[in-house]
């Protein structure tokens, strides 16, 4: 099962684990301070280690953590759990981080999200923010036995590598794969423009091969629509009318009404499966789709960064917001020197 190849052991991750409350249903670890990327990113003894953590219950969990780490938490902490809460779930991407923070001697950033938001952004794609953190390898640190999470994970991956090829010609390298699916929760992200580097992808995709092969390998022999030669790194899918529709048929719901409201002339109202049809036959099938990608990256993107202004406080925006400038800084410099 893929999903295996996103876990961990790792003594350091659950050393800084034990500082939060017990009660999680996922925890994971990600970006540059986990995995090697090259860039303005390589400094991985020095980076900032980032963390998602899925709760059943928001209020009980920040209850908690308020008591242990109250010091973690911006102005909103006057306002207790259940207001931090109704605003992670219900502003932004569904997550509340708090960054800047020093644990352990290391500097990290955390996000809460609860389970069932997480469960509807991987089958749905509603956001594609937490569930497009999960299409690249992460380290998983400690998991439950809730059998709908495991299952959405699985389906994510799946979706990913879906939406993925049709946007791919008929026959392409797995690095084309991998860059296609680590860029897809980047498309029409607003920080792409300021704040982050323009190569982040590439940065992230090109030292990470063997991670991506192992993450998606089995998804991959297993798809009857793909030829994957393993011993070349290539790859050849159906690119027929029928063999996409097979595919849009599969996307998650919110990519399908995406697409479904990038195509339908105004005052048509058309099914969702008459459009699918018509994309499937448009030479711009996969340019529809990446539309589509945008459509829902670009307003939770912009949400969530206005969000954590409020998350964070002001001070730490303004520091966080420096060091993402300086890592495009330091990128823009290596490309032009």
């Amino acid at each position: 099962m893929a999903l295996q190849a996103l876990q961990s052991s790792g003594v350091a991750f659950r050393k800084i684990l034990s500082h939060f409350p017990e009660e999680l249903s996922l925890a994971f670890a990600y970006g540059s301070g986990v995995y090697r990327q090259v860039g303005p990113s390589s400094d991985q003894k020095n980076a900032m280690l980032d963390f998602v953590f899925t709760v059943d219950d928001p209020v009980a969990w920040h209850s908690k953590n308020l008591k242990k780490n109250w010091n973690h938490y911006s102005f909103l902490k006057v306002l207790g759990p259940k207001i931090i809460t109704t605003i992670q779930n219900n502003y932004g991407a569904g997550v509340y981080y708090n960054p800047l923070i020093m644990c352990d001697g290391r500097l990290i950033k955390y996000g809460v999200i609860s389970t069932n938001s997480l469960i509807e952004d991987l089958l749905n794609w509603n956001n594609l923010y937490v569930a497009g953190r999960l299409q690249k390898p992460v380290k998983i640190i400690a998991m439950n036995e809730n059998v709908a999470l495991r299952s959405a994970l699985d389906k994510n991956l799946k979706s990913a590598v879906t939406t993925a090829f049709l946007m791919l010609p008929e026959s392409f390298s797995e690095e084309d794969l991998f860059i296609e699916i680590a860029g897809l929760s980047y498309s029409g992200d607003f920080r792409m423009v300021v704040g982050e580097d323009k190569t982040k992808v590439l940065n992230i995709v090109k030292p990470n091969i063997a991670h991506f092969r192992e993450l998606y390998g089995n998804i991959l022999q297993e798809n009857p629509q793909v030829v994957y030669k393993i011993q070349q790194g290539r790859l050849e899918i159906d690119k027929s009318p029928e063999g996409q529709f097979t595919q849009l048929m599969t996307l998650p719901k919110t990519l399908q009404q995406q697409i479904n409201h990038i195509m339908d002339p105004p005052g048509k109202n058309r099914d969702v499966e008459e459009t699918l049809l018509q994309v499937a036959h448009d030479p711009d099938c996969g340019e529809v789709v990446r539309l589509g990608l945008s459509a829902i990256v670009r307003p939770s993107s912009m949400k969530q960064s206005t969000k954590g202004i409020f998350t964070a406080g002001v001070k730490k925006t303004v520091v966080y917001s420096s060091l993402k400038l300086h890592k495009m800084w330091k990128g823009w410099l290596r490309k032009t020197s």
